[in-house]
């Protein structure tokens, strides 16, 4: 016995469905008016934290979504206020849309944090990307120039080549960080499970 389906019109079809495999409801679902935000503008030391989001083509990714959580700058994380407030102080946690491809951050320079057997971690923020084509969000970190990055243990487990995609940039007003999610310059990015 054999089964027969209907043949379906498909003169009557609205058009193709988007070529894209994820997203980019991202970018238009996530970001809010106060992501950006990590350190209102009453806390000292605050710094602005910028960069682009390039694909694989090296073109910026005009529809990702970047996240930001760290410590803040004594090294602790804290939890004040609701990551959907302009903070007044420090919240730890931010939102950026990459419109052209940027995405920026007003926050501090964190302290060193340990890790779970006490070792001494260099200063990082740890950042998510979110684009067209993830079918999972890209998790990395940002480290800073001045401090010292030789005994951190995740630097420390990269080949020296590789180190440096981790490492922001100072700028006028804090510093650059661009993240390259494929490619000759391809960000390092860690497996942090969930598979």
């Amino acid at each position: 016995m054999s089964i027969v389906y209907p043949v379906t019109d498909v003169t009557a079809s609205p058009g193709p469905t988007p070529w894209q495999t994820v997203g980019p409801f991202f970018h238009l679902a996530l970001p809010y008016s106060a992501g950006s935000e990590v350190a209102g503008t009453s806390v000292p030391g605050r710094i602005r934290l910028a960069g682009t989001v390039y694909d694989g083509s090296g073109e910026p990714a005009l529809d990702a979504l970047v996240e930001i959580w760290q410590p803040d700058q004594a090294g602790t994380f804290v939890t004040t206020q609701g990551i959907y407030e302009k903070p007044d102080g420090f919240r730890g946690f931010g939102r950026s849309a990459t419109d052209s491809g940027e995405y920026e951050f007003f926050t501090v320079k964190p302290g060193p944090v340990p890790t779970i057997d006490g070792r001494c971690q260099a200063p990082h923020i740890a950042m998510s990307v979110f684009a067209r084509g993830l079918l999972r969000r890209v998790v990395t970190r940002i480290y800073f120039p001045e401090d010292s990055l030789d005994m951190d243990p995740l630097l420390d487990s990269l080949p020296q080549a590789r180190r440096s995609s981790l490492v922001a940039t100072p700028a006028p007003d804090g510093y650059r960080f661009d993240v390259y999610l494929q490619g000759d310059q391809e960000t390092v990015f860690l497996d942090v499970g969930g598979r």
